[in-house]
C-alpha cells in the first residue's frame, strides 16, 4: 500500500496554488499551511518562491516563525523553492537589516545573486543524477557555501553555481520547478516525506 503523505505549502505568500499542484501531481495530500495548529497537522512543508523578507514578516506576524524553527528542528522534512531556499538556509548574504530565517540548512545562501526581475533566465540542469531538467530562474539566489553535512544536488551556469541542496530531510533549489510541469522535485520531496 502506498502512504499519501500530507505536505502544507506555506500559504502566506508566494507560489501556492502551483505547487499544490505539482504535490497533488505526486500523489500526496497538499493542504495550505497559515497557522501553528495547520503546521502540527503536515507530514511536510513546502516553502514557496517569492519575497523572503515578506515571509518572514508574515511567519512574525502569523505567528509562524518559531513553531515553523521548532518542527524543522524536530526533524519535519522541508523544501524551499527560490525564496523558500533563502528561508532554509542558516545564513544569508544581502538580506535587509535584521532579516531572519528559519534556518535549518548549513549554508550561505546569496538573494537576488543571479540579478533582477529583467536577469530571469532558463537553463537546463542534472538534479539529483536523475537526468536534464528545465530549471527556471527569477531573481533567484545561489548558494555560496555548504557545511561539511550538505549534500549538493544541482549545479547552474555562470559558474557552476550550486543552486540545490539536500541536508537530511531538509530540501532546497533555487529555481522554480513549480512552474515548469516537471515533478521531478517534487516527486524526490515526495519520496523524502514517505520515507521519514
Amino acid at each position: 500500500m502506498t502512504i499519501v503523505p500530507t505536505i502544507g505549502v506555506f500559504a502566506l505568500q508566494g507560489d501556492v496554488h502551483e505547487h499544490v499542484r505539482s504535490l497533488e501531481a505526486v500523489g500526496a495530500r497538499a493542504v495550505a499551511v497559515r497557522r501553528p495548529h495547520e503546521l502540527e497537522a503536515v507530514d511536510g512543508l513546502v516553502i514557496p518562491g517569492g519575497e523572503s523578507t515578506t515571509m518572514w514578516k508574515l511567519a512574525e506576524t502569523f505567528e509562524l516563525l518559531e513553531p515553523l524553527r521548532m518542527r524543522i528542528k524536530a526533524g519535519m522534512p522541508a523544501y524551499g523553492s527560490c525564496a523558500g531556499m533563502i528561508m532554509l538556509a542558516d545564513r544569508i548574504e544581502g538580506g535587509i537589516e535584521g532579516q531572519q530565517t528559519i534556518g535549518g540548512i548549513d549554508m550561505v545562501v546569496r538573494r537576488n545573486a543571479f540579478g533582477r526581475q529583467v536577469d530571469s533566465f532558463e537553463a537546463d540542469i542534472d538534479f539529483a543524477g536523475r537526468g536534464a531538467m528545465r530549471a527556471v530562474f527569477i531573481r533567484a539566489p545561489w548558494v555560496e557555501s555548504v557545511g561539511s553535512g550538505v549534500e549538493v544536488l544541482a549545479l547552474a551556469e555562470p559558474g557552476d553555481r550550486i543552486v540545490a541542496v539536500r541536508q537530511g530531510p531538509l530540501l532546497a533549489t533555487s529555481f522554480h520547478p513549480e512552474i515548469t510541469g516537471d515533478i521531478g522535485v517534487h516527486s524526490y520531496f515526495a519520496e523524502m516525506v514517505r520515507e521519514l
